[in-house]
């Protein structure tokens, strides 16, 4: 099996409003790319938070009596904890510097995803960006408009950057995908010995997530968007909503 992954080059910096889906099909036919069947096209985050205009400034927030308690437990400014609350169902943990909630789409994560970096600030440091209003939705519309365009059956993944509770180090997560299985069920299948498996399940989009990820970087790389060729399955598509892991089977919760 051969697996590729190529960074389409020159996508320009998305501003809100942006036809983020257009600035994407002109990267790859200028990169002379023909898409075929089952390729994968992964979008980072960031550039689709941007695309919606999923802005705030700070300057314009008001820090509720519990933001400002949280703020002074984790030293964060209380006008980007009130904004962290405000898009959280949950304050799972926090300690200084650090504020893990569950985000209003069912996410576990760091800050609610809200991010300052690679944010453009127009006076002061006051730009935060929030995550996209519908990633499974995002990839789904913009799955269609490829395939429109391109006449081929093709996939798409949106990742962001995730911490994890047990090991140190980012890795690219898949936080929107459509048209391939987000999640595989393995159990019931045999490994090499005939043994069934009885627990195994397979994050098909958060790996893809994050073999993008190598090629996007972190920093100032400016790569948010990435075609992986050569990955098949057999399995119908479902959606990134169903990595996430309901409350009740959370040991972490």
């Amino acid at each position: 099996m051969t697996l590729t992954l190529t960074s389409l080059p020159d996508v320009p910096l998305v501003a809100p409003g942006d036809d983020l889906g257009a600035l994407l099909i002109a990267a790859i036919e200028r990169a002379g790319i023909v898409p075929q069947a089952r390729e994968i096209l992964i979008v980072a985050q960031k550039v689709v938070s941007k695309a919606e205009g999923r802005f705030v400034d700070l300057r314009q927030v008001v820090p509720s009596a519990r933001a400002e308690e949280l703020a002074i437990a984790v030293d964060k400014d209380p006008r980007l904890v009130e904004v962290i609350l405000s898009q959280s169902t949950e304050v799972v943990a926090h300690r200084r510097g650090a504020i893990v909630v569950a985000h209003k789409l069912g996410f576990v994560m760091a800050n609610a995803g809200v991010d300052q970096s690679n944010v453009e600030q127009t006076d002061g440091d006051t730009n935060v960006l929030l995550l996209p209003e519908d990633p499974d939705g995002w990839c789904e519309a913009l799955r269609q408009r490829l395939m429109a365009h391109f006449g081929v059956e093709m996939a798409v993944v949106m990742n962001d950057s995730f911490g994890r509770a047990w090991r140190y180090g980012t890795v690219g997560v898949a936080i929107g995908a459509a048209g391939l299985p987000a999640l595989l069920d393995c159990v019931g299948e045999p490994d090499l010995f005939g043994r069934k498996l009885r627990i195994t399940q397979v994050g098909l989009a958060d790996e893809v997530a994050a073999a993008a990820s190598l090629l996007m970087g972190q920093a100032s790389e400016g790569q948010p968007a990435v075609l992986m060729r050569g990955l098949s399955w057999s399995r119908p598509p479902v959606p990134a909503s169903t990595l996430v892991r309901a409350k009740a089977e959370d040991m972490f919760r």
